[in-house]
């Protein structure tokens, strides 16, 4: 399964990684590499949890935004 995730450095320097696909399912690292080993990690941990709670595996929303 391939998704989606951002990265974004805080305010301390870390790098937070999230899966937008799946509401709550945040990580990080100290550097790229390590933020995206530990979302993975989430990843799979979030979607065993959904799976076993009998809830959508995975969220998807499209809204329309005008500018």
């Amino acid at each position: 399964m391939k998704l989606l995730i951002t990265l974004e450095r805080d305010e301390t320097g870390m790098i937070v990684a999230e899966c937008p696909a799946i509401p709550g399912c945040i990580s990080q690292g100290e550097t790229e590499p390590e933020a995206i080993a530990n979302i993975r990690e989430a990843i799979s941990g979030c979607l065993a949890t959904r799976a076993a709670h009998h809830m959508p595996l995975v969220e998807v929303r499209e809204v329309e935004v005008f500018a």
